[in-house]
């Protein structure tokens, strides 16, 4: 018999350091989370904040959030399913309803900071790079781009978002080279090109492709735009109406759905100690009547 030699042994499993849970789950990166929330000694308990941006398949989220001892405090959030109140009810999740969750988000965080009438930002999406200028009383909102795990390839959805918060008036440290539309020979921003994205430019010339070649495809794969009688010439101004209303009422609404009448139980409801004495001596009376009952029944039959 061979003998093998234990690689691991009883004293590495003792010290061995289970990972914090969601880096185990796959959910965080704590190397990139560590710098973005290190604050400066000399700042004291002043929040450092993050414009953190996450995509489901069927929503955007975007948040204005800081880091505190006892967990993340959200600071504001705007969502992709709010734009259908801005007029914007089809297409939530590619790059120009990623710039307008972005948008709606920072002049959001500013309305509620009283700093809206201060930093406007790019009111004409032009597709160039903006950044926000200091003004004389106040300094503009600063906050660090979260992205999270996903991977920064030039033209990601996340940099949408990013374009929107920037033109709607937030500093965030940022570089062009990420934007749609940045060239990887001529090292230069294409402003057209980017532009095109921020507007939907790039669905509405998918649209026209697909009802040129495969009319059945088109059907079925913008069967809500054709629903709602939105062509492919009508997308550009559909999202300038889009801005515009978010940029004239950024506040966010509560939901106006009803609270359930009546919550369904699939367990029993904990009794009191009173409750529960009441019950004993209800099935003790029982159990004496149904005793005294037998007895009578017994004399009658002597």
């Amino acid at each position: 018999m061979v003998f093998v030699k234990s690689q691991k042994s009883r004293a590495y499993f003792k010290r061995f350091q289970v990972q914090f849970k969601r880096r185990r789950e796959g959910k965080t990166d704590y190397r990139a989370r560590i710098r973005l929330i290190n604050q400066d000694k000399n700042k004291f308990n002043t929040p450092k904040y993050r414009f953190v941006v996450r995509f489901t398949n069927k929503d955007i989220v975007a948040q204005i959030v800081s880091a505190r001892i006892v967990g993340d405090i959200v600071l504001a959030a705007a969502y992709s399913h709010e734009l259908p109140r801005y007029g914007l009810e089809v297409g939530l999740t590619n790059y120009a309803a990623a710039y307008c969750t972005g948008l709606l988000l920072a002049r959001r965080v500013l309305k509620l900071l009283e700093m809206d009438g201060e930093y406007e930002g790019n009111v004409q999406a032009t597709g160039e790079d903006f950044s926000v200028e200091p003004a004389e009383s106040r300094r503009p909102f600063r906050a660090f781009l979260d992205v999270g795990l996903v991977r920064t390839t030039t033209g990601n959805r996340v940099f949408g978002a990013l374009k929107g918060a920037l033109d709607g008036g937030l500093d965030i440290p940022h570089s062009e080279k990420r934007f749609a539309g940045f060239g990887k020979e001529s090292k230069q921003l294409d402003a057209e090109v980017h532009r095109k994205y921020i507007y939907g430019g790039h669905v509405a010339a998918y649209m026209r492709t697909l009802a040129e070649d495969e009319p059945e495809k088109y059907q079925s794969h913008f069967s809500e735009y054709i629903k709602r009688e939105i062509e492919a010439d009508d997308v550009e101004e559909l999202y300038k109406k889009v801005h515009a209303a978010i940029r004239a009422d950024p506040t966010a609404k509560k939901s106006e759905k009803e609270p359930p009448k009546e919550h369904k139980r699939y367990n029993l409801k904990k009794l009191t100690y009173e409750e529960r004495k009441a019950k004993l001596i209800e099935r003790l009376n029982a159990l004496n009547s149904a005793a005294g009952a037998d007895e009578d029944d017994e004399d009658d039959d002597e």
